[in-house]
């Protein structure tokens, strides 16, 4: 007993564990350069008559834009390519008996399991690395192309717009138009201890690149004093700068997608002190950063329990049933974020839900697994 003990509990490195790595990494790299060309090869086939029309150079088209599409691609499709590479060559290995002989020179099934995890392990790092530091850059570089040579976007927040920039300050816009970048009936009041201060009112407020702030048209200052009494100023035209930008009115779909960690997080810091609803989109991106990694775990240690046993269908049927999974997978992760802007759940819970039900299905396959 304790010879067995001791024969699971070894995680001295041996040469299985390098050929099940290569073999792991091979499969996967493998197969995810064939996924990319054949996703590269029908996005410019359906890409190619905005960047014809758009006169789209092809020195940015490469490097812009593909260069920049590949990481986000690869990131976003990660946990499906793992669970594929790894029923792949596992059901190849099964079914060429492999780890009849493997299991039958006294290396335990628990044991077997070590590679695999090393291997997600790094996989796991890498997609981490990716989300946080350089697909963010990459989405960036990416929709600038797309807003130069294809659709643009942006959309415009329009109709009554309620920010508070700064403790203290709140803005209020009846309507903003992105085509002059002009807000209209401008409101912007100070508050010290539940009483107004200040409140500037304005016809109109221009945006103003020149100096980063707005031009107020036809504005009025009331300044509430101590004795109930208050003091109104007017004029024509006045410029200010305030906590609030032009890109503060726009959105694009995928905004937050395009910052770095510490981006995001100040971000979402901005939006909670504005009460922006544009959070959840925030906190959405940064969960599913950290959420979607640990899925290479998950799918590892599920992808080999589904494939060390022999089937009539052989192969096709693991390969089957691992994709039905990981499509599963892959759509629940989605259909969580639904659960976010229904206020049913908070974003971490929603995000991490399906990562919490997928692992207790690949315990269970594990412990039922063939050993």
């Amino acid at each position: 007993m304790k010879n067995r003990q001791h024969r699971t509990l070894d995680l001295t490195p041996r040469k299985l564990d390098l050929y099940l790595i290569g073999k792991f990494l091979s499969t996967f790299l493998g197969m995810l350069a064939l996924i990319i060309v054949i996703v590269v090869v029908f996005d410019i086939s359906e890409k190619i008559d905005d960047f014809v029309s758009k006169q789209a150079p092809l020195k940015e088209i490469v490097f812009d834009y593909y260069f920049n599409f590949v990481p986000y691609f690869m990131n976003m499709f990660s946990a499906l390519f793992v669970f594929i590479s790894v029923i792949f060559f596992t059901s190849k290995m099964t079914s060429d008996s492999e780890f009849v002989a493997i299991l039958g020179c006294g290396i335990s099934f628990h044991r077997l399991l070590v590679p695999y995890m090393f291997t997600a392990t790094l996989l796991a790092a890498g997609s981490l690395l990716l989300g946080l530091y350089v697909i963010p850059d990459a989405n960036k570089a990416r929709g600038e192309f797309e807003v130069k040579y294809m659709k643009n976007t942006n959309i415009a927040s329009t109709r009554n717009v309620h920010y508070q920039i700064a403790p203290g300050e709140f803005v209020y816009v009846e309507s903003f138009s992105s085509w002059n970048n002009t807000a209209y009936r401008f409101t912007l009041e100070t508050i010290e201890n539940n009483k107004i201060k200040t409140k500037v009112s304005a016809d109109q407020a221009v945006w103003d690149s020149t100096f980063g702030g707005w031009t107020l048209k036809k504005y009025a200052i009331r300044e509430y004093l101590e004795d109930q009494s208050d003091r109104v100023r007017t004029g024509a035209q006045m410029d200010t700068v305030i906590n609030l930008t032009v890109a503060d009115f726009y959105v694009r779909k995928k905004t937050y997608e395009t910052l770095n960690r510490k981006e995001l997080n100040h971000a979402i810091e901005t939006l909670e002190l504005r009460g922006d609803q544009n959070i959840k989109r925030a906190l959405i991106e940064k969960n599913k950063r950290w959420a979607m990694p640990f899925s290479a775990f998950i799918l590892t240690v599920m992808g080999l329990a589904l494939s060390t046993k022999k089937k009539r269908g052989g192969m096709g049927i693991n390969m089957v049933v691992g994709l039905a999974l990981s499509f599963s997978y892959i759509l629940f992760q989605k259909f969580s974020e639904m659960f976010v802007y229904s206020g049913a759940m908070s974003p971490a819970l929603a995000l991490w839900l399906p990562n919490i039900l997928y692992a207790i299905i690949a315990i269970v396959l594990y412990i039922k697994a063939p050993k």
